[in-house]
C-alpha cells in the first residue's frame, strides 16, 4: 500500500475517532469501553451466523434474526 493511501487512511480513522493513535500491534490493542462480549448466533431466516452482543443472545436464543433480514422486511414481527 502507497504512503498517500496509508496516510488517507489514518486521516479517516481520526475523522471517526479522535483519539486514534495508529495501529499499535494485536497484542497492544486499546480496550475500548463498553465493548461488549460477543456470542456466535444463527440468524432464524437466512442462517447466517453473526456476531452479537452476548445480552442479545440470551434474549432473542433461536428468534434471533440479522439486521440485513430485518431490513429487506423478512421474517417481521407485527
Amino acid at each position: 500500500m502507497s504512503r498517500r493511501k496509508n496516510r488517507e487512511r489514518f486521516e479517516a480513522m481520526r475523522r471517526l475517532d479522535p483519539d486514534y493513535h495508529g495501529f499499535r500491534g494485536h497484542g497492544n490493542e486499546p480496550s475500548k469501553a463498553g465493548n461488549a462480549p460477543l456470542e456466535a448466533v444463527t440468524c432464524s431466516v437466512c442462517g447466517r451466523k453473526k456476531n452479537v452482543p452476548r445480552g442479545v443472545a440470551v434474549e432473542q436464543g433461536d428468534r434471533f434474526v440479522c439486521a440485513r433480514c430485518q431490513e429487506e422486511g423478512v421474517g417481521a414481527r407485527d
